[in-house]
Order: C-alpha cells, then sequence, then structure tokens
C-alpha cells in the first residue's frame, strides 16, 4: 500500500465511518475529567500530607 493510499483510506475512514460526539457531549465529558481530575488530585494532597506527618513523628522519635 503506498502512502497516498493510506492516507486517503484514513481521510475516508475520518468522514464516514467515525460517529463523532456532538458538542454538548463533549462538554459533559470534560466536566467529568475535570471533576475526577480535582477529587483525584484532592486524594492524593491528602494522601501526601498524611504521610509526611506520619514521618515526621517517626523521625522526631529517633
Amino acid at each position: 500500500m503506498s502512502v497516498k493510499g493510506y492516507i486517503e483510506e484514513t481521510v475516508n475512514e475520518l468522514l464516514y465511518k467515525v460517529s463523532w460526539p456532538t458538542w454538548s457531549e463533549l462538554q459533559s465529558s470534560a466536566i467529568v475529567v475535570a471533576i475526577a481530575s480535582v477529587m483525584i488530585a484532592i486524594v492524593i494532597y491528602i494522601m501526601d500530607k498524611s504521610f509526611s506527618t506520619i514521618m515526621g513523628a517517626l523521625y522526631r522519635m529517633f
């Protein structure tokens, strides 16, 4: 298969065989991703602070 044929097939598939999401679906997905990212960041922050506190207490013991 030539490069030209590959590009033509790729363009054909992207234009006619792919079902693209609507703008509202994209917005909904983006909101879900943003909320999940913030929640994961908060959990990681809490875990980091907890571990730091525990390690600090252990180091002060010795």
